[in-house]
């Protein structure tokens, strides 16, 4: 069983203003009457009519729905309604994988064990998130994870869509090539230009084909577009990394503006790994220039930390290569990763 949320920032806001609800709110950057710089997190259902989605620059948002509700992110509010739908959804589960903030898989194999047992428990769920927190969420149930995240976005929003292990193929075929876990934009473009349309042609494909283009991945695309995947649902549920980026309001060259903007970012990454208890090992720069050229560098230290001193000074030394290009620099991004708990362990410098 794969839940996702709908449109769930968006839909945590309209909660939290009644006099949202039934009307196009996107939340994200402030557009500042069109001039505003950074994207589109979440934008309700009734906003994606006008034809605004997640990732969108802010500005085009606003190009297209002037009358558009635009609120800030409050992802400290959106965590703490987040904790309490896993919980909900946790106790209906013989395993239970989170793997976003708005979505999670459940083993319900024990607890179901049929299809319609399953759908029941599915209502179940359902209605037990929209008396408690005001919210609805789209549910899909499958054999496997692949085929039950395809279908919980099948019937959206408040969805419940049930593929039968006699159906997969049915179900799956005639879908967009997109729909498959793992296939993003490029990839998509990548096989559009192969004549590639839906998951039933992948399959046509073959996976020698798939693997000369894709590598390993093609052979991934190849077995989950016949709807077969062995993976299990993960019993524990971690981040994979934790960062912040902010756009310029305007493009800038000026070193110490930059800086100061990474240190901020840092000080908010630190905060929230230390926090959370994760020390880290990787930590990772992002750069995107005037012209949209983006980059990204990263070192892996020797040992796991959570010094912020070592994590700024790196996040530095990665930044500052890129401040000599002649280019302006419209925003920075810091981010740690490979995160680890545990006993704390002895740094370099001591702490």
């Amino acid at each position: 069983m794969h839940v996702d949320m709908n449109a769930f920032f968006a839909s945590v806001e309209q909660r939290r203003h009644p006099e949202y609800r039934g009307k196009p709110v996107v939340v994200g950057a402030d557009p500042k009457g069109g001039g505003g710089r950074g994207v589109v997190s979440t934008a309700s259902y009734e906003a994606r009519k006008f034809g605004i989605k997640s990732g969108m620059p802010i500005s085009r948002a606003w190009q297209l729905c002037p009358k558009c509700i635009f609120v800030p992110v409050n992802f400290r509010l959106y965590l703490e309604v987040s904790a309490r739908i896993m919980e909900i959804l946790r106790k209906y589960a013989d395993k239970f994988e989170q793997i976003g903030i708005d979505e999670a898989f459940l083993e319900v194999t024990e607890k179901a064990r049929s299809m319609r047992v399953a759908q029941n428990i599915a209502r179940i769920i359902k209605n037990e998130i929209r008396e408690k927190e005001g919210l609805t969420c789209s549910v899909g149930i499958a054999p496997n994870k692949s085929v039950a995240k395809i279908a919980s976005d099948f019937k959206k929003p408040d969805g419940l869509t049930v593929v039968a292990p006699d159906d997969v193929e049915k179900f799956l075929f005639p879908m967009p090539a997109n729909s498959l876990w793992g296939v993003g934009r490029k990839t998509a473009k990548a096989l559009e230009d192969m004549g590639i349309a839906t998951i039933g042609d992948i399959v046509k494909a073959g996976p020698a084909r798939l693997k000369a283009r894709f590598g390993k991945a093609g052979l991934w695309f190849y077995e989950t577009a016949r709807g077969i995947d062995e993976s299990e649902v993960v019993e524990e549920w971690e981040p994979k990394s934790v960062g912040r980026e902010v756009t310029f309001e305007r493009d800038t060259d000026d070193s110490n503006v930059v800086f100061i903007a990474l240190e901020e970012l840092a000080h908010d990454v630190h905060k929230e790994a230390v926090e959370s208890k994760y020390r880290f090992r990787t930590v990772d720069i992002k750069v995107r220039y005037e012209d949209f050229q983006t980059h990204t560098h990263s070192k892996t230290l020797p040992f796991h930390t959570d010094s912020f001193d070592i994590f700024l000074g790196t996040a530095k030394a990665l930044l500052e290569p890129f401040l000599y290009s002649e280019k302006k620099i419209r925003l920075i991004g810091v981010r740690v990763s490979n995160l680890s708990r545990g006993e704390k362990q002895k740094t370099l410098c001591g702490k």
